[in-house]
C-alpha cells in the first residue's frame, strides 16, 4: 500500500508563519508612518485656516490680536483682551466670528501635550503660528522657516506668518 503524504512539513509551516510575521510588521511601521503624515497635514491645514481667520481680524482692526500673558494662546478684541483657547472656544469679536472654534493639535489629550503657538510681532502688523510635526525630516519645516525668517521657532518647527 501506497502512503500519501498530505499536508505540510513542520519546517514549512515555520518558515510561511516567519514570512507572515515579517510582513505584519513591515506593514505596521508604514502604517504608523502614515498615520504621522496625516497628523502633520492636519496641523499644516488648521495653522493656514487660523492665518485666515487672523487676516480677518487684521482687516477688521488694523492690527493681529495680542499673546497672551502666557505666550502661546490668542488675545483679542477690545479691552479688557479676551484670552482664546486652542480647541475649546471660537474666534470671536464684536459679533464678528472669525472662527467656529480654534483647533487642537491631533494628538493634543491633556494640558503640556503638543499644542499650537501663537506670538504677536511687530507691534500688531504681523504674527507668527508654529507647531511641532511628528516628521522632523518634512522638506515644509525648512521652507516655512525661510518664508517666516522673523518669527524665533525651534529649529523643528512648523511656522505660518503673516504675508
Amino acid at each position: 500500500m501506497k502512503s500519501k503524504n498530505l499536508g505540510f512539513t513542520l519546517i514549512e509551516l515555520l518558515v510561511v508563519i516567519s514570512v507572515i510575521g515579517l510582513l505584519a510588521a513591515l506593514i505596521m511601521v508604514n502604517f504608523n508612518a502614515a498615520r504621522e503624515r496625516a497628523r502633520d497635514v492636519q496641523r499644516k491645514s488648521d495653522l493656514d485656516q487660523t492665518k485666515k481667520a487672523l487676516r480677518m481680524y487684521y482687516n477688521d482692526k488694523n492690527l493681529y490680536p495680542e499673546t497672551s500673558a502666557a505666550g502661546d494662546k490668542i488675545c483679542g478684541c477690545d479691552d479688557p483682551c479676551a484670552t482664546f483657547e486652542w480647541g475649546t472656544m471660537a474666534f470671536a469679536c464684536g459679533g464678528m466670528t472669525y472662527m467656529k472654534i480654534l483647533p487642537q493639535d491631533p494628538n493634543y489629550k491633556e494640558a503640556g501635550d503638543l499644542s499650537y503657538s501663537y506670538n504677536q510681532s511687530d507691534s500688531g502688523q504681523g504674527f507668527c503660528l508654529w507647531t511641532t510635526p511628528e516628521n522632523k525630516s518634512d522638506g515644509d519645516i525648512l521652507r516655512s522657516q525661510t518664508r517666516c525668517s522673523g518669527c524665533a521657532v525651534g529649529q523643528n518647527d512648523y511656522v505660518v506668518c503673516a504675508d
